[in-house]
């Protein structure tokens, strides 16, 4: 986020807001996020070289010996737009502080929260998604949320006394046999393209952990359900861990 401010300051007050806000101005009458990120992606990429033609030589900090033994603390070294830590006014997500986002971000009917899809949203596009927008992410995560047969075989094969944390390490490390992106990746896809095979790739991984969380839940400890279409994300996670409200 450092650099952003750098660059930010750079650009001049005029253009600062479009370097943190210009996902924002693609159209919310969408409801598949890949649609949204179609129109977003080309606009952004194409922002981002001309800012690094621009500035690309501009020095944006220093480097001390005390920094880099101290864990790189202070240390300016990646753009990275999507969230970020104040020391006063707390994490930040999008320009977003939390309570902003507890506002903001569609919840489930009766609910005080923000669903967990409405800040992946967020976190992507940089928009306040709808509650339409939110509603198709579900269902999306939900058609995806099948396990391939070796995986869970795998699980089942696990001792009993295998941690957790271990097993879903493991279960995550083998779900790159499905890759899209390792596959595109292989073929030799344009850079410019990777951000579909990376979108796919994370969709997919996000909407099997609550089947893995599942399946590990149900070798060490207890039975649960499946997965049920009508439910957001964390609804299902939690019905599959057997935490009904009933």
């Amino acid at each position: 986020m450092a650099l952003l401010t750098a660059a930010a300051r750079l650009l001049g007050a005029k253009n600062a807001s479009c370097l943190f806000l210009a996902a924002r101005h693609a159209s919310a009458s969408s409801t598949n996020l890949k649609d949204v990120l179609a129109n977003l992606i080309p606009k952004e990429q194409a922002r981002i070289k001309a800012f690094r033609q621009q500035h690309g030589k501009t020095v944006v900090g220093q480097i001390t010996v005390d920094m880099m033994y101290g864990g790189m603390r202070g240390m300016k070294g990646l753009v990275y737009e999507t969230s970020v830590l104040d020391p006063d006014e707390g994490i930040g997500f999008r320009g977003h502080r939390i309570p902003e986002c507890q506002k903001l971000l569609p919840k489930v009917k009766g609910g005080e929260e923000p669903l967990p899809e409405g800040l992946f949203w967020l976190l992507v596009t940089g928009q306040i998604p709808t509650e339409e927008q939110v509603s198709w992410l579900s269902k999306e995560w939900a058609k995806r949320a099948a396990l391939p047969s070796h995986v869970v075989k795998m699980l089942d094969n696990f001792p009993t006394n295998l941690h957790p944390m271990s097993q879903l390490s493991a279960a995550i490390t083998a779900l790159n046999n499905e890759s899209n992106f390792a596959r595109s990746y292989a073929e030799g896809i344009n850079r410019t393209k990777y951000w579909k095979s990376i979108y796919e790739d994370c969709m997919d991984l996000i909407a099997k952990l609550p089947c893995v969380a599942t399946k590990i839940c149900q070798t060490l400890y207890q039975e649960g359900s499946s997965i049920d279409s009508k439910l957001d994300w964390s609804h299902n996670l939690t019905n599959m861990l057997g935490y009904t409200d009933a």
